[in-house]
């Protein structure tokens, strides 16, 4: 079954049947009702309610069929059958507009369907399925504003078709767009302030605000217009004025704005300009003008009446539509002159002889003439004429003797500035009179040293040079100074000129001081170096010529003593009994003088190094040396070299003769002598030699390593014993070593002694005085002495 209606039908359901979503149920709706009525009869039902509007055709199986049908829920639905559906024109491409939503009495699945009229432009494509209709093409709705879609809905035996019209609805994305241009007006320039001159406009094609127009001026305060912001009518602003002589053109720019709508979300205003050329109409409104003053003509002494003299110029100040201007003198002629009434060529109408002033002013007036005739505007000029002769003479130089154009001068060097050049006589002139006779004086050659006076001469004047710069008059510079002396005319057209060549030949002068090649000389001598040998060569050299540039050399201070120098070559050598020795001293230094024959000198220091030689051999304190070693402890040699550098005064040690040879190490460098590592007890050494008193006697070497080398021996005895015996001994070698040890040991025994004796001597005296006093002289026991003894011999 296939039903079609336009989208005013409105579906009826039976009140036992779903009904869609904002639906109600009448009891006027005609039921449905599967199997309630026979076909027939449902045609006849259908018919009378006018459901049926182009054609009904029903497919009747086993079962009775019944259409599908959409919901249609209203105005503002997005949900439904598209009617009174409408879509802003901004809305983007891809997006999902709309749901085609709709039923089937029997419930039987319904799928949608979108197509257009032949011809017309596809917008929308829909799900076919779920019914999503997804805008698929850009709109425009100031090309294209109503939509017209057949939207249907089947349920694979019937096909419900409706035709709905979607509105497209404004979004402000067009902008003002002017009419009519380009826009050119014509407006005289004596049209009033406030005129209307003419009237701009500027169409939209959007609606509401976004097509409503305002407009408005670019450069407001600069211009001389204003414009309605609503009507667009130009006029020329208030309290102005055009002038066709200022300006002839004006170019106003127009802006034309929208009122702004949305777009896209967003609030977007548009606009546009335009410019409009205001061309000023020139009126008659200006006097003539005349061009290229101020005016001068010259009269010359062999200038034939009737020659023109000048031509004067005059426009009319309106230029657009100019008059035609008619010359003539008012006064100051005398009689002498004419001008051309359309040329404005004035001309001599006398010789130049019969002309009494050397001065003539003319007042010329310059008159518009209108194409009727009449004399409206007028202006004056005036015209200065000199009488005056050729210019036929250059500036000549003059010596002693007459015209001369080459001058020379010998002088010092250096003089005093300021100093005018007295040698020189010069004298310029220029035959002419008048403006003719003016020129300049200049020198032409190496700058700011000499400036000529006068600057400016006036028919004749005596040429003075001056020093201006006396440092640049150097004789060892430039030997001759060449200049040349310009005079040139200052007011002619011819500019004649002239030149003499100035010759500056310089004597010198001893104005230099003997200069050192360097502040200070390096040098280095070996300290073997015999008596008389060159050190160093010094050299100064004067710039000043003859007996002044003549060098002599002398050296002095401190560290002078044991050099010369040779007065003319500048040769540095030891006295011939000098002996360096790098040991005493290594270092010297003094100054060195440059001296002329005025006694101008300049110093520079020499600092000379004795280089060391290897002349002395290491030295043991002393040839035969006892040391204790114990065991596990080295023991030590020194030799001492006196040389002043390495590796002159670097001592290596060796040992040169040991028996047996196999029981002690040397350090190279150090000196240390030690056993060998497997010799850790006296047994050991009682078990290597027979000799029981384990001493020991070394043959050591001590060489440095100059070149040549020298090696210096010396025997060492080493007694090996044990840590506590060693000590004991050590001290004992130690006080052979030390004699004056000794000799106060044995004081200090001799006198602990004494100081012993007199104190028992004290102690004794002391007692036998107490003894004495307890038993007088008289009551002393006699000692019974014994026979006395005999000595055996």
């Amino acid at each position: 079954m296939t039903i079609t209606h336009d989208k005013s039908y409105r579906q009826r359901c039976p009140p036992s049947s779903t009904v869609g979503p904002g639906e109600s149920r009448g009891a006027e709706t005609p039921c449905l009702q599967r199997g309630s009525m026979t076909a027939l009869h449902w045609q006849q039902r259908l018919l009378s309610h006018g459901v049926l509007r182009h054609s009904f055709t029903l497919q009747f199986h086993q079962l009775a069929n019944y259409a599908p049908y959409f919901f249609d829920n209203g105005a503002r639905s997005t949900n439904g059958n598209m009617a009174l559906f409408s879509l802003s024109e901004d809305t983007p491409v891809g997006t999902h507009v709309y749901t085609l939503n709709g039923t089937d009495p029997e419930g039987d699945p319904v799928t949608y369907g979108l197509a257009y009229e032949a011809g017309s432009r596809r917008y929308f494509s829909v799900d076919k399925s779920l019914g999503n209709v997804t805008l698929i093409e850009e709109l425009d709705r100031e090309k294209e504003d109503e939509i017209e879609v057949i939207v249907s809905i089947s349920d694979g035996l019937s096909t419900v078709s409706e035709k709905v019209r979607i509105l497209v609805m404004d979004a402000n994305d067009e902008s003002p767009e002017f009419i009519n241009t380009p826009y050119i007006v014509q407006v005289p320039e004596n049209t009033p302030s406030g005129s209307s001159i003419f009237k701009i406009e500027a169409v939209d094609k959007d609606t509401g605000s976004g097509g409503s127009i305002t407009y408005f001026l670019q450069n407001i305060h600069a211009n001389k217009f204003t414009i309605d912001r609503h009507s667009g009518v130009l006029r020329i602003k208030t309290g102005v004025t055009l002038d066709y002589e200022k300006s002839r053109t004006h170019f106003v720019v127009v802006v034309a704005k929208d009122g702004g709508g949305k777009l896209r979300g967003d609030n977007k205003v548009f606009s546009a300009t335009t410019t409009v050329t205001v061309n000023v109409e020139d009126v008659q409104d200006t006097p003539p003008m005349f061009i290229g003053t101020p005016y001068y003509g010259y009269v010359y002494e062999d200038t034939l009446a009737g020659s023109e003299v000048l031509t004067v110029v005059a426009l009319d100040g309106d230029r657009g539509k100019p008059n035609s201007i008619h010359y003539c003198i008012v006064n100051g002629s005398e009689g002498s002159f004419e001008i051309g009434n359309t040329t404005g060529a004035i001309s001599v109408i006398k010789s130049p002889n019969q002309l009494k002033k050397e001065v003539y002013e003319l007042k010329v007036q310059a008159s518009e003439v209108s194409q009727e005739g009449d004399v409206s505007v007028y202006a004056f000029a005036v015209v200065t004429i000199r009488v005056v002769d050729l210019n036929n003479h250059p500036p000549t130089f003059y010596g002693e003797n007459g015209p001369q154009n080459r001058f020379e001068l010998t002088m010092y060097e250096h003089p005093p500035e300021g100093e005018i050049l007295r040698g020189l006589k010069i004298t310029v002139n220029d035959s002419d009179q008048g403006a003719n006779a003016k020129f300049n004086l200049r020198l032409v050659g190496p700058g700011g040293i000499f400036r000529v006076v006068p600057q400016t001469v006036l028919n004749e004047a005596q040429v003075t040079i001056i020093v201006e710069n006396s440092a640049a008059i150097d004789y060892e510079k430039l030997k001759v100074l060449t200049f040349k002396l310009l005079a040139i005319e200052v007011n002619t057209p011819e500019k004649f000129s002239s030149t003499a060549d100035v010759v500056i030949r310089l004597l010198d002068t001893n104005d230099n001081v003997p200069k050192f090649s360097s502040d200070y000389y390096i040098a280095r001598i070996p300290e073997n170096s015999p008596g008389g040998s060159n050190v160093v060569a010094v050299t100064a050299t004067d710039p000043d010529s003859g007996l002044w540039g003549e060098v002599k050399y002398s050296v002095y201070g401190t560290g002078a003593d044991l050099f010369l120098i040779h007065p003319s070559t500048g040769i540095i050598y030891t006295q011939p009994w000098a002996v360096l020795d790098a040991e005493v001293n290594s270092k010297y230094n003094f100054y060195v003088k440059a001296e002329d024959t005025d006694g101008k000198y300049s110093l520079a220091e020499v600092f000379i190094t004795v280089l060391d030689v290897n002349d002395h051999s290491p030295e043991f304190n002393e040839n035969i040396q006892e040391k204790t070693m114990i065991i596990g402890s080295p023991v030590k040699i020194e030799a001492i070299d006196q040389d002043a550098e390495e590796p002159n005064n670097i001592v290596d040690y060796s040992i040169m003769q040991a028996d047996p040879a196999n029981v002690f190490d040397i350090d190279q460098s150090t000196g240390e002598i030690k056993l060998k590592s497997y010799i850790r007890s006296l047994d050991i050494i009682h078990n290597i030699t027979k000799n029981k008193d384990c001493i020991w006697s070394l043959v050591v070497q001590a060489k440095d390593r100059g070149s040549p080398s020298f090696s210096t021996t010396a025997v060492l005895k080493i007694d090996i014993t044990e840590e506590i015996k060693s000590r004991v001994k050590s001290y004992i070698l130690g006080l052979k070593k030390r004699p004056w040890t000794i000799f106060g040991i044995c004081m200090s025994g001799v006198l602990s002694t004494i100081s012993v004796t007199m104190v028992i001597s004290t102690i004794m005296y002391w007692k036998s005085v107490k003894r004495s006093k307890l038993h007088p002289q008289g009551k002393i026991r006699k000692i019974i002495r014994g026979p006395p003894r005999r000595t055996v011999c």
